[in-house]
């Protein structure tokens, strides 16, 4: 295992705190784009998650008032129109790779949404766990926009999966804007709040969340994503496995005896 508690990233920035890490994208004066850098640098951060102590869940956080404005059009697209077919799918492969990473880091990621979160950005925010909004908050997958099609990084198979087929295709076709209020109707985001309260409320979800039994979360986490290509006797299957396996911790033991006691539990994630 290793500690990223005191990680230095070049292309963003990165704070733990209780175990929690923030993350923040830091070009707020461009509402915070993506660069090639920047792609590569987070995606090789959440693999190396895997592997941490010392960090049990992220927040991705606003910069400036803005989320993510996607791929900066100057650093990245301009690029890309003089690269060849070779080194475009290098370039898609990578951007991909960054989901899997989110996905597969074992741990919980809640993305803290205001201003602008479109392009990459609402990938970013579609690839969390949980998302917390404010009313202001502008989504978008806007690929279509710039003449691509709208299946970017996952879109065509995790969107559907939290609002619906046909909200999703009407998203991903036009490019259009998703307004916070239809987010939150249509389950993208678990709730709206205030932007002056944004960052203290996700901030206390994920609080809550490692101080529960952070290696059955990983397990939690593992099983949510796996599921979805299972059928349903895999799945009953699987997480008869993955319980047994979290019944052998001593979070779970733990458990157990506090309640005897009549005590709150104090896990420790092992």
């Amino acid at each position: 295992m290793s500690s990223m508690v005191g990680l230095k990233p070049k292309h963003f920035l990165w704070e733990v705190e209780g175990r929690i890490a923030k993350v923040r994208l830091d070009r707020p004066e461009r509402k915070n784009p993506l660069t090639f850098d920047s792609y590569a640098e987070l995606r090789d951060t959440f693999r190396d998650l895997v592997y941490a102590d010392g960090v049990d869940a992220v927040v991705f956080l606003p910069n400036g008032g803005n989320f993510c404005s996607g791929g900066d059009v100057h650093d990245i697209i301009g690029p890309l129109v003089k690269m060849d077919m070779k080194e475009l799918l290098a370039f898609t492969r990578m951007t991909g790779d960054f989901v899997k990473a989110m996905l597969n880091c074992g741990k919980p990621i809640i993305a803290a949404v205001d201003g602008v979160a479109v392009g990459a950005g609402a990938i970013i925010a579609m690839s969390a766990d949980i998302r917390i909004a404010t009313p202001e908050a502008k989504t978008a997958f806007l690929f279509t926009r710039v003449g691509l099609a709208g299946c970017d990084m996952g879109a065509c198979a995790i969107l559907p999966r939290i609002i619906g087929q046909g909200r999703a295709a009407e998203l991903l076709y036009t490019g259009r804007t998703m307004t916070a209020a239809e987010g939150e109707r249509w389950g993208f985001y678990n709730r709206l709040v205030d932007a002056a309260v944004l960052e203290a409320d996700a901030l206390e979800m994920a609080a809550r969340i490692v101080s529960g039994p952070t290696f059955a979360h990983g397990i939690t986490k593992t099983q949510l994503n796996q599921e979805w290509s299972m059928g349903l006797d895999q799945a009953i299957e699987a997480e008869a496995q993955a319980q047994a396996i979290c019944m052998q911790t001593r979070d779970f033991e733990r458990a157990y005896k506090a309640f005897v006691a009549k005590e709150k539990p104090v896990f420790e994630g092992n």
